[in-house]
Order: structure tokens, then C-alpha cells, then sequence
């Protein structure tokens, strides 16, 4: 028997609301995480989880909110099965990774226990290096029986990745990188982030390809000494980011590291990029590119929007 298509989509993970829109499909989404906000289209869907910790919290409180959460087992989300429910969902498109990131399965578990008639399919996406994004997107293409639309969406991003691998294959310099998942306390980031430091022509120093990103102390950075420092913490845009670089500034021997004083610090709307692995996964791996070698991916299409140099959101520094 021939499963049905499903026409109700309720995505509770930016970067699969990011795949279904890809697919053609948002018509079919009725709901959304309150951080699915990427593309504009899907932002008058109705959002059916908030965050109880505000995200105007510092990176300190946030830090602190976590561990109690981890402590407590409090989760950081709720959802709002009312509304979930009126959405009446066939399809739910969640993750199976990060409970820190967005709703845990046990948050869903929950929401669908008394869950009226027969409950919705439920898809749990647990991406942990750049290969996992394509299985994503076939797992949600076909289950959207679309198949095909998945496979000419995943080609031109899978040839952008080999464009970039191309032309850093020609390059020589290979910087040591430190990117930054957190800033207070300090966090190396791990899971398709190192992947993607190699990939654009960088020797990642902190965090290991497909494991979760791990905990580091600012001797350990000092030590480390990178060439390149890139400051991508979880969940922060652009301007967050600039603001929340000051806390490294205030850090001893933060004047002798050596990308604090050629100018190779950069702050990035991680957001939006790094910490979202949808389509825009390979965005991140371009934007890394440009930061790392500039001179052989000139223009630079992210700079101002996706990325830029700490020195140039300084005051007095060039804009």
C-alpha cells in the first residue's frame, strides 16, 4: 500500500525549514521552530515553540542556563501543543542531536503523547559532518516523495563544494584556524566545522570532525597561538557577534596572540551560517574560504553580511 504524501509540514529545525522551502515546498509548511526564520517566506507561519531563556541573555547566563537545564533536566524550549495540534500536522521534521539547539526528542515525545488520532510521521534529522547534509536532504526529499527535486537540489551545491576544494588545491599556505562555538566560557567548535576549515584551505586546532564541540581554556588558546581566529558562537548574528568578541579583549595576553595582531580575528553571523546545517552549510564553507585565502576567492560575496574583519566593527575602524 502506497503511504500517503504528506501536505502538512511542521519543521521544529531552521535547517530543515531551510530544505523544505528548497524542495519547493513551502506552501506545505503550517509551522515552524520561533528560530526558523530563514527564508523570509516562512516567517508569517505560525511558530509553535519559544525559547525560556531570553536571547538577549549574555553569553555568560546563557551558559549558565544550560547547565542548569543539564542539571535539572529542564528543558530550554516548549512547545505549544494546542497550537501543534490545530495545526494538525502528517509530517514533523526535528532533530536528534543538540538539545541546547532546538527541541530535544524528548520535548516532542512529550507533545505527541496524548496526541489525538493518528499521530503525525516524524522525521529526526542528526547531522554531524557536511556528507550528513545530503542524506538529510534525500531523507526529507523522500518523504516528500521527491526524489528527483532532492537530487537537482543537492548537485549545484555539491559542485560549489568541489569548485572550492579546486581552487585550494592550488594554494600552498595552510593557516592553523581556531573557530570558536562559545566565547564564555570558551568553546572549540567541533562536528562539520573542522571539515569545512580543511576543506577551504585551513588546519583546524580545536574540535574534531563529527564529534560534538568541546570545552577549552584561554591558556590553551594562548598556547595554540592560531594564525586565523574565527568567532562563530552558537545561535549569534552578525552584530551579537561583534559585541560579544569584547569578552576575548578583556582576556590576558589577548594583545600577544598572534591573529589579534595581524588582524586575522573575524567575527561571522553564525546564525544564519555555522551552526545551521541546511543548504547554507555550503554558504559557510565559502565564507570560510574568503576569510582564509582572500586573494584567490576575490570578490568576496559574504563580506559585511556573512562575515568580517573584528578590526572594521571596532570604533574607528573601517567599515
Amino acid at each position: 500500500m502506497t503511504s500517503k504524501v504528506p501536505e502538512r509540514i511542521v519543521s521544529l529545525l531552521p535547517a530543515a525549514t531551510e530544505m523544505v522551502f528548497a524542495l519547493g515546498c513551502g506552501e506545505r509548511l503550517v509551522g515552524r521552530s520561533h528560530a526558523c526564520d530563514h527564508p523570509w517566506a516562512a516567517l508569517p507561519t505560525p511558530a509553535v515553540t519559544r525559547a525560556t531563556v531570553s536571547p538577549k541573555a549574555s553569553s555568560t547566563e546563557l551558559h549558565q542556563a544550560v547547565t542548569t537545564s543539564a542539571q535539572t533536566g529542564k528543558s530550554l524550549f516548549e512547545i505549544d501543543r494546542d497550537r501543534l495540534r490545530a495545526l494538525r500536522p502528517d509530517l514533523i521534521l526535528t532533530q536528534d542531536q543538540c538539545a541546547v539547539c532546538a527541541v530535544s526528542p524528548a520535548d516532542l515525545e512529550a507533545a505527541l503523547a496524548d496526541w489525538p488520532g493518528p499521530r503525525p510521521q516524524v522525521i529526526r534529522l542528526s547531522p554531524s559532518r557536511l556528507a550528513d547534509l545530503w542524506t538529510d536532504f534525500r531523507q526529507v526529499a523522500s518523504a516528500l516523495s521527491l526524489a528527483d527535486e532532492g537530487r537537482s537540489v543537492i548537485g549545484p551545491l555539491k559542485a560549489r563544494v568541489v569548485a572550492v576544494i579546486e581552487r585550494v588545491a592550488l594554494l600552498r599556505w595552510r593557516p592553523t584556524v581556531a573557530c570558536l562555538e562559545w566565547l564564555d566560557p570558551l568553546m572549540g567548535a567541533g562536528n562539520w566545522i573542522p571539515e569545512l576549515v580543511e576543506l577551504a584551505g585551513g588546519r583546524p586546532l580545536f574540535g574534531e570532525a563529527g564529534k560534538h564541540s568541546d570545552w577549552m581554556t584561554w591558556e590553551n588558546l594562548l598556547l595554540q597561538d592560531p594564525e586565523v581566529i574565527v568567532a562563530l558562537p552558537c545561535g549569534f548574528d552578525l552584530d551579537r557577534v561583534r559585541q560579544e568578541v569584547s569578552i576575548l579583549a578583556r582576556q590576558p595576553g589577548w594583545e600577544r596572540l598572534r591573529a589579534v595582531r595581524s588582524g586575522q580575528l573575524f567575527v561571522t553571523d553564525a546564525s544564519a551560517y555555522f551552526n545551521r546545517p541546511g543548504p547554507r552549510l555550503v554558504d559557510s564553507l565559502e565564507i570560510l574560504a574568503e576569510i582564509l585565502h582572500p586573494e584567490s576567492f576575490s570578490p568576496a560575496r559574504y563580506r559585511g553580511e556573512g562575515w568580517q574583519a573584528w578590526t572594521e566593527s571596532k570604533p574607528g575602524g573601517p567599515r
